[in-house]
């Protein structure tokens, strides 16, 4: 659009030169070897135009001619670089799609079109031919040629890093995520490789720095950053509280300031401070970590704040927990266990039973069993609650890939993943049974018509003594009363039976255990016909 522009405004100059020129007439007299030429100054105007222009034809029209061998060379070696990038298109599509074969031909043909020192994207396609081919070993040789290259070592190193994850060679693997990662700590893979590298050797202050040039380059946003740097501190505090109290603590409270809501790190970085005396600063950090996010390492350490103190004094740090958090489980079952070291078993059973209607589990019932074993000592009713406790589901643990963990750990066990550990309940009573067919509609059950047996005949005592006792018998009058009354058996009863009666066998009696604690009717009422059982 600009040059369309700057044309017309150069046409528009011309003309208004040449009506400058019509307005003002004139004579231009040229003498030349004797002879006077003489014309108007309008003729003469675009007499010069007109050499000018055949003048530049003419250089263009030579320059044309000289330069003609080199422009057809270009010609054609224009023609084969589109030939050879064409091929080196339909191969890389092929190399996507798996086509092995096709990509191996367009590979050659690439090659023989195109110098692989002035397209690099040569040596990655025959290092793909290699690998949809299985020829590993020519594809590593292909990843390790590209190191040579600056251009290209990035890309070799990340193809070395996918053959060393596909062989096992964590080692390896490692090595060149590290190599990468030193070049580019933008890469996300190279990154988070040596960033689990580093926590799984111990490295936190490496990890840290890590994290810090991951942010720097916009890899991962600022939330993020500031939760890996607060994980990688409190791991570091945690390795240092024996070594370096003073380095583990001021690690622990940048972690707990980075995420205030970090359990974890509030834990360390009260601890740390309980450590040195200072109650109220580690008071505070826990208060404000319970806020958040109620925990029950928080409630341990912060009733415990004090080694000296009384059961009694214990109990009410526990119930100023509880009014910072209140209608919370984990509020309630503080106060219950520092009421139930205290010997306040009314408090302790209460607040139990308030935590049970807020969150039925596991520790709850195990909890009101040691109540009642400390105040009553009914086995029944102790037995009751732990077979409550078993079908209930389980508290709340650290869980990372499968595993449980009573303490929070930095990186996983099972895939060495930073900040893997959560705070939920297992998931080992919360699924359905494989077998479970309650969802099934219910089938209808056939009639099996029982087997006729042959009757018995009734066997005639012949004794006087017993005769004697049953023709004495009173008759009573017969009564309905309701479906559970139970007719007296009397000798008219006995009169009535007929011969051909058949004999019914007497149920055996239910004998019951000693201090067998029974079935609960609510507990009868809320049985499911699904349900899991750990025994």
């Amino acid at each position: 659009m600009i040059r369309i522009l700057i044309f017309l405004a150069v046409v528009f100059a011309l003309g208004l030169g040449f009506a400058w020129l019509a307005d003002r007439p004139g004579e231009m007299v040229v003498t030349f070897n004797g002879y006077q030429y003489q014309v108007s100054l309008m003729v003469a105007a675009v007499a010069i135009v007109a050499v000018v222009a055949a003048v530049m034809i003419v250089w263009w029209l030579i320059k044309a001619l000289w330069n003609s061998p080199y422009t057809i060379s270009r010609y054609f070696r224009v023609r084969r670089r589109d030939r050879g990038y064409q091929a080196l298109s339909t191969g890389m599509i092929a190399a996507g799609a798996g086509d092995g074969a096709l990509a191996r031909k367009k590979t050659k043909e690439a090659a023989k079109l195109i110098r692989s020192d002035q397209e690099p994207l040569i040596h990655l396609l025959e290092a793909q031919a290699s690998l949809l081919e299985g020829d590993h070993e020519g594809a590593r040789e292909k990843f390790e040629a590209m190191l040579d290259d600056p251009e290209m070592r990035l890309l070799g190193l990340r193809g070395l890093y996918l053959e060393a994850e596909r062989s096992g060679d964590r080692n390896a693997a490692r090595h060149y995520a590290g190599r990468a990662a030193a070049v580019a700590p933008q890469l996300a893979w190279a990154a988070e490789s040596t960033l689990e590298d580093l926590t799984g050797r111990g490295d936190w202050d490496g990890a840290l720095k890590l994290v810090e040039a991951q942010k720097s380059t916009r890899q991962i946003e600022r939330d993020a950053a500031n939760r890996r740097r607060a994980v990688l501190l409190t791991a570091k505090a945690q390795a240092l509280t024996d070594s370096d109290p003073n380095a583990a603590k001021t690690a622990a409270v940048e972690a707990n300031k980075l995420a205030p809501d970090f359990a974890p790190a509030a834990v360390a970085a009260a601890n740390l401070l309980f450590k040195q005396n200072d109650v109220r600063k580690g008071s505070k950090i826990l208060e404000a970590a319970w806020k958040a996010e109620p925990h029950p390492e928080i409630a341990e350490l912060y009733t415990h704040a004090r080694p000296g103190d009384a059961v009694v004094d214990r109990l009410n740090r526990a119930k100023k927990l509880q009014e910072l958090k209140r209608n919370n489980a984990e509020s309630s079952m503080t106060v219950a266990r520092a009421a139930l070291d205290a010997q306040d078993f009314s408090t302790a059973r209460r607040e139990t039973e308030a935590a049970l209607r807020m969150d039925r589990r596991e520790g709850a019932y195990l909890l009101l069993a040691d109540i009642e074993e400390a105040e009553t000592g009914d086995q029944g009713k102790i037995r009751q609650l732990l077979s409550k406790a078993v079908r209930a589901p389980r508290d709340p643990a650290w869980v990372a890939d499968g595993v449980v963990s009573e303490r929070w750990a930095p990186v996983s066990p099972v895939s060495g993943k930073l900040d893997a550990f959560t705070w939920r309940a297992p998931m080992e009573r919360l699924g359905q049974l494989i077998d479970s067919h309650e969802d099934a509609p219910a089938a209808e059950v056939p009639v099996l018509a029982a087997p006729a047996k042959p009757a018995k005949e009734a066997e005639v005592i012949d004794h006087p003594a017993v005769a004697r006792t049953i023709s004495e018998a009173p008759i009573e009058p017969k009564s309905v009363v309701g479906d559970d009354h139970v007719t007296p058996v009397t000798a008219a009863a006995f009169a009535a039976v007929l011969t051909d009666s058949e004999a019914v066998e007497p149920a055996e009696e239910v004998i019951r255990l000693p201090d067998d604690p029974g079935v609960d009717p609510d507990e009868e009422a809320e049985k499911s016909p699904r349900r899991f059982r750990l025994f």
